[in-house]
This record gives structure tokens, sequence and C-alpha cells, in this order.
């Protein structure tokens, strides 16, 4: 299966800018990235944002959920 690589936009500041760049096998997939005590997840949004002289799919997030316990 072909990864298409995207970029994350909104979220925790803490995100680096390093883990902003996540790798997809399908633009209707969501993101999921574990931060502190949860996960932030994220979309795609139609978007594209050019890095590193890519165009690159724009997923925005949309919310976080807590780690079970």
């Amino acid at each position: 299966m072909n990864k298409i690589k995207v970029v994350l936009v909104g979220g925790p500041e803490q995100l680096r800018e390093d883990d902003r760049i996540r790798y997809v096998t399908d633009l209707a997939d969501k993101v999921k990235v574990p931060a502190g005590n949860g996960y932030e997840h994220f979309r795609a949004n139609g978007e594209s944002r050019t890095v590193d002289d890519l165009e690159l799919p724009v997923f925005a997030w949309c919310g976080r959920t807590k780690i079970a316990e």
C-alpha cells in the first residue's frame, strides 16, 4: 500500500513540528497521536499546505480523548 504524507494542524502547542508530519494509507483515515494522558485526533479537511516544497493534504485537529484506565 502506498503511504500518503500529510501535515497536522491545530491541536496542542506541545505537538512538535516534526510530529506534525504523518503518513496515512487513505485520506478518509483519522490520525490519532498520543499526547500526555490522552490522544489528539486529526482528520482531512480538504485543504493542502506546502511543506519542504511538497504540497501535503492538511489534517486538522478534531478533538481529544483520554486514555481508558
